[in-house]
């Protein structure tokens, strides 16, 4: 059995919605699942409501996308009140500027000669959030490109044709609300950062002294020997280990939940999370 902290529905970038994902652990012996979709807890709600229905506890989480020092970094944030006042302020504030920026990368798109609009963007997206996933997809309706890689490199990533830079909160502020609203801070993949892991030596004393409570040890690309060191730097900051698969559904081919020959994470990673929100009430 295996639990998976680290899933994405299609209130974010992922294709499931709350409920699917739900019901498709259960199928896959995943005992466990928190759905963290990008700067919004919309989802939580299905999520929570399928938990009974299909015997997988669901956990409340979100991620959130920061800067600091210069590095974009994941904040995963795990059982907040997603009626907490200023949590809630803002996640809208973020909603608001992911907006704006579609609207300028559809005007990008539109001084290329492609003929991009808004609301062709919002049918592709359907009644979650709308991104750069979203952007690719309708490049590609449009005969502009014939994959979503192709998409970020030709139009969407940093410096190609179309890109626009985020509106992104510090890493000390997305922790703040994070703790703020009752929740525990995890840094997420810390691999996606730096492949050799090296910076965790100075990043994490420093984010620990913000509040942050854990790391994801347990994530498809980073191997054992990876995890052996994440843990070593995990002790030496009192930090909980989690682990997810970052499931995103039919967006990612090949792709799936935890468990399996994919990322196995240990139930009672669960556990000690709750042990330390216990103690933190």
């Amino acid at each position: 059995m295996s639990i998976d902290l680290h899933t994405h529905s299609w209130f974010s970038d992922g294709t499931k919605s709350p409920k699917e994902l739900v019901r498709q652990a259960s199928n896959s012996g995943v005992t466990a699942i928190a759905i963290t979709d990008h700067d919004t807890m919309d989802g939580v709600e299905e999520a929570l409501a399928a938990s009974t229905e299909f015997g997988v506890e669901v956990v409340p989480g979100l991620e959130i996308s920061v800067m600091h020092q210069g590095k974009a970094l994941h904040i995963l944030g795990y059982s907040m009140d997603s009626a907490n006042h200023e949590l809630a302020q803002a996640l809208a504030t973020l909603q608001e500027a992911r907006d704006g920026r579609n609207n300028e990368i559809i005007a990008k798109l539109q001084g290329l000669g492609i003929n991009a609009t808004a609301l062709e963007l919002k049918e592709i997206s359907g009644v979650g959030q709308t991104g750069r996933p979203h952007i690719a997809k309708l490049l590609m309706n449009h005969g502009m490109v014939r994959s979503i890689p192709q998409a970020f490199d030709e139009y969407l990533k940093k410096d190609a044709k179309a890109y626009v830079p985020r509106f992104a909160y510090s890493a000390e502020d997305a922790i703040a609300l994070i703790t703020g609203a009752g929740g525990l801070a995890v840094l997420a993949h810390p691999v996606q950062v730096d492949k050799t892991l090296s910076f965790l030596s100075t990043l994490l004393p420093v984010l620990k002294s913000y509040g942050l409570e854990g790391i994801e040890a347990y994530y498809p690309t980073q191997s054992k020997k990876m995890r052996k060191r994440i843990n070593r730097f995990a002790i030496e900051n009192d930090l909980l280990l989690t682990g997810g698969s970052d499931y995103h559904g039919d967006i990612r081919p090949g792709t799936r939940l935890a468990g399996g020959n994919n990322v196995y994470v240990p139930p009672e990673l669960l556990e000690k999370m709750k042990e330390r929100l216990a103690a933190k009430a």
